[in-house]
């Protein structure tokens, strides 16, 4: 199985939504963006936050490229944010040490 990190990486996007999430990932701020997407009461740890976006990412991808009528380009970017932002955080937290970011 693949990394989440790997996981991330190969994602395909289109340039430009994740050229706007990119603007976004240095406001990031995970009490308040990561505790609206995920609606918990308490944060999981990164990795397990991270699994948890990339699963709420893949639907909103679906339906983006279903061209879906529900399908909200400002929901995607907030959860490409945080999935940026979280990412970071598990860079961060792999270079301090390997075994705190599980």
């Amino acid at each position: 199985m693949l990394d989440v990190l790997s996981q991330i990486a190969q994602l395909q996007r289109p340039k430009l939504l994740v050229q706007a999430a990119r603007f976004g990932v240095d406001d990031y701020s995970r009490d308040r963006h990561l505790t609206r997407i995920l609606r918990a009461a308490t944060l999981p740890r990164s990795g397990e936050a991270v699994m948890r976006l990339l699963e709420i990412e893949a639907g909103h991808e679906s339906r983006r490229v279903a061209h879906a009528a529900d399908y909200a380009i400002a929901a995607h970017l907030q959860v490409l944010v945080a999935l940026m932002g979280e990412a970071r955080l598990l860079r961060a937290a792999w270079a301090r040490e390997p075994d705190a970011a599980s």
